[in-house]
C-alpha cells in the first residue's frame, strides 16, 4: 500500500507542540484478527507499532518518533454490547468517547469518565492513556471503569483479561498494569467498561474572585467540609480573558480566578452540598458566589471550561499544555508558585484545571521559533514538574508521559523504579516494537534543586 506525503504527514504529529516525526505506514484494521496479523508481520521483521486515537495526546504519545506502522482504529469504532444485567459497555478502541457517554445515558446508565476532549477522543485512546475529566473528583478515572480489555501482545498472540466481575484477584492485576501503559505494552482491540446509575440530579455554582489565592483555599475548605462534589473547577484571569473572547458567554474578565462546582445526587443532598459551597466560597473571599440559573446556562460554563485549551491556543502560535498534580491541600501553594516561576523566567503562563483532584494544567503561550523564549518555557516548565513533586505530587495526573514527559519520570519513580519499569517493558516487549521511544527516556535531567520555600 502506498500512501502520499501528505497522508504520512497527517499521522506524524498529535496534539502535542514540537513534537514531529513521520510514520512508514498507516494501516487501519477492521477487526482483532487483522490486528493480530499486522503485529506478528511486525514482530518479525521488528517493525515500531504505535496503536493511535484521535491524536489528541499532549505528551507526544502517538508521535511515531522511530518510524514503523501507525495504526488507526476508524474501522473498529462500534459499541458492541451494553448489558443491563451486569451494568457494563463494551466497545471497540476506536468509540468516540461522547458517543458512549450519550448512548448509556438514553439507557438511564452513567459513564463518567469526561475527558475534556471526548467530543473527539477514543474510548482505547483514553485507557491507554488513564484519561481523567472534569468528574474526575467524585467519580475517579478511566481505570476505575474499566472491567476488561481484549489485548493483541507484542508476540501477536490474542489475550483477554478480566471480565464482568465485581471481584477478580486471581493473579497479578494486569488490567491495571495495561490502562495508562500508553500503548507500550500490546495494542487494546475491545474494552469493557463499569456503568453506575444515572444521578437523578445536578446543580452548579459559579464563584468569582479577586486572588487566585482565594480561589485556591476556597478548594481546600470545601474538600476539608466533607464535601465531594462532582465537579470543582479552576480558571485564572487569562484563560477567563481568552475563553470569553472565544465565546462570549458574559464571564467577568475583570475577576482574578473562577470556580465552577457542580454536585450530583439526590435532589436533597445536592441541594445542600451546592449551597454550602457557595456559602464557602463567600466566606473565602469571592466577590460573587450564585447558583448557575439554569441547566442551559450550567451546560455553556462547562463547555466554556472544556474550551479553555482551545481557547488559550488562539494567543499565541505554540501552546504547551502541562499537567502537574499535587494534593488537595496543596492546590494553593501550587497555584502561587506557578505565578512566581512565570514571573521569574518572564513567560506567559495560563492555568485552569481540576483544582477539587489537585490537577492543574499550567498553559505556556509562546512561540517554537523564539529559540531564547523557548529555553526559558523550558526552565520554567522544569521548574513547575520540580515544586509539584517536592509538594508530594507527580509530574501527570492524565496526560501520561510519553516522549514529552520522560525526562522527567526518574525524578518521580527514583532509579529503582525506572529499573522495574524497564525490566516489565523488556519482559513483555522483548524486541522494543510497541511505541518504542515513549516513557523511558534516552537521559534523565538534572534533577533541580529549588530554594525559597516551596
Amino acid at each position: 500500500m502506498k500512501h502520499s506525503q501528505a497522508h504520512l504527514l497527517a499521522y506524524s504529529y498529535d496534539a502535542t507542540a514540537n513534537f514531529q516525526a513521520m510514520p512508514d505506514l498507516v494501516l487501519s484494521p477492521r477487526n482483532t484478527e487483522e490486528v493480530a496479523e499486522i503485529v506478528k508481520f511486525c514482530a518479525k521483521e521488528q517493525i515500531p507499532i504505535v496503536p493511535r486515537g484521535s491524536g489528541t495526546n499532549l505528551a507526544a504519545g502517538t508521535v511515531p518518533s522511530r518510524g514503523g506502522v501507525v495504526l488507526l482504529f476508524n474501522n473498529m469504532s462500534e459499541i458492541l454490547e451494553l448489558d443491563q444485567e451486569n451494568l457494563t459497555i463494551t466497545t471497540q478502541p476506536g468509540a468516540i468517547t461522547q458517543d458512549v457517554s450519550i448512548y448509556v445515558e438514553k439507557n438511564g446508565l452513567f459513564y463518567p469518565p469526561d475527558p475534556s476532549s471526548m467530543k473527539i477522543s477514543t474510548i482505547g485512546g483514553n485507557v491507554s492513556e488513564n484519561s481523567g475529566g472534569l468528574r474526575g473528583l467524585k467519580y475517579g478515572v478511566t481505570k476505575d471503569y474499566v472491567k476488561a480489555l481484549t489485548i493483541v501482545t507484542p508476540d501477536g498472540e490474542v489475550m483477554k483479561i478480566g471480565g464482568k466481575l465485581a471481584k477478580d484477584v486471581a493473579g497479578y492485576d494486569l488490567l491495571s498494569l495495561l490502562v495508562g501503559s500508553e500503548g507500550t505494552l500490546g495494542v487494546i482491540t475491545e474494552i469493557t467498561l463499569k456503568l453506575i446509575p444515572l444521578p437523578v440530579a445536578k446543580k452548579t455554582g459559579i464563584a468569582y474572585f479577586n486572588s487566585l489565592e482565594e480561589a485556591a483555599k476556597t478548594v481546600s475548605a470545601i474538600i476539608a467540609n466533607r464535601i465531594i462534589p462532582v465537579t470543582l473547577e479552576f480558571m485564572d484571569k487569562g484563560t477567563i480573558g481568552a475563553v470569553e473572547d472565544f465565546m462570549e458567554i458574559g464571564l467577568p474578565r475583570e475577576a482574578e480566578a473562577m470556580l465552577l462546582m457542580e454536585q450530583d445526587g439526590s435532589e436533597k443532598q445536592v441541594e445542600e452540598d451546592i449551597q454550602k459551597m457557595i456559602a464557602i466560597a463567600k466566606e473565602n473571599g469571592a466577590t460573587s458566589a450564585i447558583l448557575a440559573a439554569s441547566e442551559e446556562e450550567s451546560d455553556v460554563l462547562k463547555t466554556g471550561r472544556r474550551a479553555a485549551l482551545s481557547a488559550l491556543s488562539r494567543k499565541r502560535p505554540t501552546t504547551i499544555l502541562e499537567d502537574a498534580t499535587v494534593p488537595r491541600s496543596e492546590i494553593a501553594k501550587m497555584v502561587k508558585a506557578i505565578q512566581e516561576i512565570a514571573l521569574k523566567y518572564d513567560v506567559q503562563i495560563s492555568t485552569f484545571g481540576h483544582a477539587g483532584d489537585g490537577n492543574l494544567h499550567p498553559t505556556c503561550l509562546t512561540d517554537v521559533r523564539d529559540k531564547e523564549e523557548m529555553e526559558r518555557v523550558e526552565k520554567a516548565l522544569d521548574e513547575i514538574f520540580q515544586v509539584a513533586i517536592d509538594l508530594g505530587g507527580t509530574i501527570t495526573g492524565e496526560h501520561g508521559v510519553g516522549e514529552m514527559k520522560s525526562p522527567y519520570l526518574e525524578w518521580k519513580l527514583g532509579a529503582s523504579g525506572m529499573a522495574l519499569m524497564r525490566n516489565i517493558k523488556q519482559s513483555i516487549d522483548p524486541k522494543n516494537i510497541m511505541n518504542p521511544g515513549k516513557i523511558f527516556a534516552k537521559e534523565t535531567k538534572k534533577r533541580l534543586v529549588i530554594h525559597g520555600g516551596n
